[in-house]
């Protein structure tokens, strides 16, 4: 079983370091900022690492990575 992750507004910090959909970090930013640029890709914002300070967010699909996990382990 996959341990479910805090997705777009489950996210209930102030800020996060972000990582883009292609790997690149962009550092920290208010969650709202990092929302926004998820969306504006049409994607999620994904809390990756909740144990960092501050924790870690990527953005991504999470409907493919749950797919690409999920396919991986059968």
């Amino acid at each position: 079983m996959l341990k479910p992750l805090r997705v777009n507004n489950q996210i209930r910090v102030p800020q996060v370091a972000v990582i883009d959909d292609e790997g690149n970090q962009l550092g920290t930013m208010d969650t709202l900022d990092a929302l926004k640029l998820a969306k504006d890709k049409e994607l999620d914002l994904v809390e990756v690492n909740p144990n960092s300070q501050p924790p870690m967010a990527k953005i991504m699909d999470y409907g493919k990575y749950i797919y690409q996990k999920e396919k991986n382990r059968i």
